[in-house]
């Protein structure tokens, strides 16, 4: 039998039970995919990130894997991985496979989190407004990893009332981003995945690395609070700096254990 150590870890979290859960784990070499979105499953977080050391462009090679499918590029569990596996460093640097090197840093009591930015143009898309149940402007990636739909509400109790119909929004198959001005934060977004198994994300970093971009032009300036209105919650600090969003929180470890295979 064979023990594989994990840690799951609240991410931009400052207390337990809140912000994003992700499951990291630290593995030698890369076994087979299929055993890899096995665990994934196991775990049924939106997240599980497996690492391998590495040595060159980065201290690891990092994936990510939802219950469902390897995705692209995630925040969270990039933030949680940073935060298992930063030791006495001041950086972690990781590899990936489709978003490039991302870095975690410490930042006071929290990290920051440079992801590529995600830009958007308006792409109007009368299917996904009607998964969502709203009326607003929908704006569609342009760059970034992964197939991103941000949606522009009147206002933050649009945004927390929002009920979507989730199998006509997994027939669209992006991620979807419902926000508005903040009412807690100066921004207040929420965001649907259906397509890759989460039908809610409760605070997701890959959709602020669009919010970052799309909000800082309008508001003005080159750095804003964001809240994500989940059940659980998320608060993050946002800051782009050219082509990268940079993204702050916190972090919580909430269980160590060993899958037993």
């Amino acid at each position: 039998m064979m023990a594989m150590p994990f840690t799951v870890v609240d991410a931009f979290a400052d207390r337990p039970f809140t912000g994003n859960p992700a499951a990291v784990m630290l593995l030698d070499a890369w076994p087979d995919d299929a055993l890899l979105q096995s665990i994934a499953l196991e775990h049924n977080l939106s997240e599980t990130a497996f690492a391998v050391p590495m040595t060159g462009e980065a201290d690891y090679e990092l994936r990510w894997f939802t219950p469902t499918t390897e995705v692209a590029m995630c925040g969270h569990a990039t933030l949680a991985s940073g935060h298992v596996l930063i030791g006495d460093r001041r950086a972690v640097r990781f590899a990936t496979r489709r978003a490039g090197v991302l870095i975690v840093g410490r930042d006071g009591d929290g990290y920051t989190l440079d992801l590529p930015a995600t830009r958007v143009a308006p792409a109007p898309d009368a299917a996904l407004l009607a998964a969502l149940h709203v009326e607003g402007d929908v704006f569609a990636s342009v760059s970034g990893a992964e197939q991103t739909s941000i949606v522009l509400v009147a206002d933050a109790a649009t945004v927390r009332g929002c009920a979507p119909d989730m199998a006509a929004l997994a027939a669209c198959e992006v991620m979807a981003i419902v926000t508005a001005p903040g009412d807690v934060a100066d921004i207040v977004s929420r965001v649907f995945v259906p397509a890759w198994g989460v039908d809610e994300d409760p605070v997701t970093g890959s959709a602020h690395a669009a919010l970052a971009p799309f909000w800082t032009e309008r508001l003005g300036r080159d750095r804003l609070t964001a809240f994500q209105a989940s059940a659980r919650g998320g608060h993050l600090t946002c800051t782009l700096a050219g082509e990268r969003a940079v993204l702050g929180g916190r972090c919580v470890t909430v269980m160590r254990g060993q899958l037993l295979l």
